[in-house]
């Protein structure tokens, strides 16, 4: 199992910016993707971004294209989440997760939670009007 640690989150005012990381305890060859997931409170638990071991395949939720993005460094073992602008419906727990399947790199299957087998414990994003 992968420990994974997320750092980064706090609170906004909409349009400003927040870098969230994931910091991996290790990166087993087994793992295909890493990606960043949301939840609201009374909404259930949503893709934001995933990204290969190599980088070249990345996809995104609709509602967050052209303003965030998802970036890593392999020598790290970490992932980030640019966030830029932060609006107010950005607002919730973000989890990072790994995926040792191959379903996070297709486009239709990539943000079903259930494909990712390690969590980390989330970081709250707060952001005000």
């Amino acid at each position: 199992e992968v420990q994974l640690v997320e750092s980064g989150g706090g609170s906004v005012q909409a349009g400003g910016s927040l870098r969230l990381s994931c910091a991996a305890s290790e990166y087993p060859a087994s793992i295909n993707c890493m990606g960043w997931f949301r939840q609201a409170p009374g909404k259930e638990r949503e893709g934001v971004a995933v990204i290969s071991t190599g980088g070249s395949i990345q996809h995104y939720a609709d509602s967050v294209k052209g303003r965030f993005v998802i970036s890593r460094d392999n020598a790290k073992n970490t992932v980030y989440l640019q966030m830029s602008p932060l609006t107010p419906e950005d607002t919730a727990m973000y989890y990072c997760a790994a995926a040792s399947n191959s379903w996070c790199l297709w486009a239709q299957r990539w943000a079903e939670w259930a494909n990712y087998r390690d969590w980390g414990q989330g970081n709250q994003v707060t952001v005000s009007s």
